[in-house]
């Protein structure tokens, strides 16, 4: 097993060694991956990554993997993707958008999360893996414990969407549905850790889990030519995306892959479920939790696990936090598919509705670099978008029907622009 990383306190600093547990039992505080910078420094270049793959294994000396560790699979090496029309219309110069709504093999960012929490699975000869899930970690599970041959089992709320659903049961896993909301889900399976000894990635092995979003922001400085971006919008649901990109731009400055600059952060939440956004707004030192009510289910933990530390993250970066409406989520994913060819889930509906905000609010500059982070495929929450777009009706396989349905139209359009 690797010298270069260890657990530790991120309040009292105590050293746990490598184990599955995801809490000091001193203080009771959450535990992180801690590294030897100063050994990575020797062992690993920025010059080195040329001739590897570009996914998120690229990067595999600064995640918690074991000594000769080989990527089962292909997860990352997402797009960033430069905008044209919508950085027109916002009158932005340097706009882009991580898309990790084509990650490999689920089709969202839960799958770099999924792949360094399935190899610390393995490392610690877990036979069965699973987590509580709001949808997009359920499918990523599914997805990798089959392609790997572990033994699957998930938990979810009831109310998730139905191609959320459907996306992890096509993979072969077990579905346990809960008759309550995403933190009464994660607190069930705390207990289910420790009852059958399983590997459940966002509890037991939730440090080495959450270190796989840091391949998100190593890959947005490699694509922006080893450089960090002004500003970056992030959806937060338990916090540690915002948290981990933060920590991937500080590694890289560490080890002098780029050069240090001021990078704010700002994060996006649904108004039915904000307790970050409402904690940043409202000055408080520690959010007040909330009863989730928002089409964005996958955004929709009302006790974010990682609050506290999005919220100081925020303001030390002299960043903002915004969250959105229902009907706002709605018209931001319409908008981002108009203009710019990606079908995100609410997620990204969420995120895109808060950079428009931000940018009215003149907290995101015309010059400034910005990346919008989208983090699942809008073809897992299509319910939440489908009575925008009701059938049309048919019409006849002849010339003359169609010239009349033309007529029609035409005659529509004009009548609204009157």
């Amino acid at each position: 097993m690797s010298v270069h990383y260890e657990l530790r306190c991120r309040e009292c600093g105590k050293t746990w060694g490598n184990a599955p547990r995801s809490f000091c039992e001193d203080c009771f505080s959450p535990l992180e991956v801690s590294y030897d910078y100063d050994s990575l420094k020797k062992i690993v270049h920025r010059e080195n990554l040329a001739s590897r793959d570009f996914n998120m294994w690229r990067y595999s000396e600064l995640l918690p993997l074991s000594e000769g560790f080989a990527g089962p699979n292909a997860v990352g090496g997402t797009p960033l993707v430069a905008s044209r029309n919508l950085a027109s219309r916002w009158s932005l110069k340097n706009l882009y958008f991580k898309n990790d709504a084509v990650c490999f093999p689920s089709l969202s960012f839960k799958d770099r999360v999924v792949a360094t929490a399935l190899a610390a699975a393995r490392r610690f000869d877990f036979k069965t893996v699973g987590c509580s899930s709001t949808g997009n970690l359920a499918n990523a599970v599914a997805a990798q414990a089959a392609q790997q041959g572990f033994d699957a089992c998930v938990f979810i709320p009831a109310d998730l969407e139905p191609a959320k659903v459907l996306n992890t049961a096509v993979y072969g896993a077990r579905i346990v549905r809960i008759n309550g909301n995403y933190d009464q889900v994660n607190r069930l399976c705390a207990q289910i850790a420790d009852r059958f000894q399983w590997g459940l990635v966002n509890v037991n092995l939730r440090p080495y889990y959450s270190e796989g979003s840091k391949t998100h922001g190593y890959e947005i400085a490699e694509q922006l030519g080893w450089k960090l971006p002004d500003n970056v919008v992030v959806p937060m649901a338990g916090g540690s995306l915002i948290g981990k990109i933060a920590k991937a731009f500080k590694e890289l400055v560490t080890l002098g892959w780029v050069e240090d600059k001021p990078v704010k952060f700002f994060g996006a939440q649904a108004t039915g479920c904000s307790p970050i956004s409402d904690g940043v707004k409202r000055n408080l030192s520690r959010f007040e939790p909330q009863k989730p009510d928002t089409i964005a289910r996958s955004l929709a933990i009302g006790n974010p696990a990682d609050g506290p530390y999005a919220i100081k993250l925020i303001r030390e970066s002299g960043g903002w936090a915004e969250d959105v409406s229902d009907p706002e989520i709605v018209s931001a994913i319409k908008l981002l598919a108009e203009t710019e060819g990606i079908f995100t889930e609410t997620a990204g509906g969420v995120t895109v509705g808060v950079t428009q905000k931000l940018i009215t609010q003149n907290r995101i500059k015309a010059g400034e670099t910005t990346v919008v982070c989208i983090t699942g495929n809008g073809l897992k929450t299509t319910d939440a978008i489908a009575a925008e777009f009701p059938a049309t009706e048919a019409i006849a396989p002849r010339l003359e029907a169609f010239e009349a349905l033309l007529d029609q139209q035409f005659a529509a359009a004009a009548g609204k622009g009157n």
